[in-house]
């Protein structure tokens, strides 16, 4: 039987995820970074949707200036849906506020504002450190689960801003188009179906219907940042208009592997 792992805010010695990222300019107060990273070896990171719903628990507890203690917390909700924690369990500030984020089988993507000083690196430590252990316990693996220290980008004007936030929103749909961004959308209701059906994302949020998982965005704060419409056609709009500015920060290959396991 394997060793229950204390998931407290233990997390600058841990070895299980190296989490750092080295930056020759540091995160600044109040600025918008589009945040990302991948499985070592390109491996999947999110093999079925228990894993996909753990994240997105972390990126609402994690995001808390106070220390974590998951395992506690997920005790108070045994045999009851993880969505009743949203909205009830934050004992102090966030450390960044959320904007938008999508999960796909072997990465994610992140689009934050820190609010405190140093509040994107400790947000990601809590994050990345707390799934790495709950990844590597419930699939009986050990050693590095992410490829390296997470990456970022300075989001410094509005349409960067418009673009990333398209980028992020339209990644789910190389699950089932994954040359979605080279070649556009070849079926335009296809896709539009499937990110209206797609969980793992803050799509849903802002396009389609109030869920509890709203909780884990700053939502309010960004609906004055982005264009509301909610076809596809719109944010491939988005896209396009910076695609030529902003292509060299698409990070991740359009080659994803297939959708998650129920």
């Amino acid at each position: 039987m394997h060793a229950r792992p204390d998931f407290s805010d233990k997390t600058k010695e841990s070895p299980w995820y190296n989490c750092e990222m080295y930056r020759v300019t540091p995160f600044v107060q109040d600025e918008h970074y589009h945040l990302y990273n991948r499985g070592a070896h390109k491996q999947a990171i999110f093999l079925d949707e228990r894993d996909c719903r753990r994240f997105q628990v972390l990126l609402y507890l994690a995001n808390d200036q106070a220390p974590i203690d998951v395992r506690n917390t997920l005790k108070k909700y045994e045999g009851e849906s993880f969505v009743q924690l949203y909205g009830a369990e934050r004992k102090s500030g966030p450390l960044v506020d959320i904007l938008a984020y999508a999960l796909l089988p072997n990465h994610f993507h992140l689009i934050v504002r820190q609010l405190a000083d140093g509040g994107i690196s400790a947000f990601m430590r809590k994050l990345c450190t707390g799934y790495s252990m709950y990844f590597n316990l419930r699939h009986g693996r050990s050693g590095t689960l992410f490829q390296g220290p997470y990456k970022g980008n300075h989001i410094d004007t509005d349409p960067y801003f418009q673009w990333a936030f398209a980028y992020v929103h339209l990644n789910p749909v190389a699950m089932v188009e994954p040359e979605w961004s080279a070649k556009r959308i070849a079926d335009i209701a296809k896709a539009q179906v499937f990110l209206d059906e797609y969980r793992f994302s803050s799509y849903p949020d802002y396009y389609c219907y109030r869920r509890p998982e709203r909780s884990i965005l700053a939502y309010e704060d960004a609906m004055h940042l982005i264009e509301t419409k909610k076809d596809v056609e719109a944010l491939l709009s988005s896209y396009g208009r910076g695609r030529v500015l902003y292509t060299s920060y698409e990070p991740v290959e359009k080659k994803e592997s297939a959708g998650l396991r129920e």
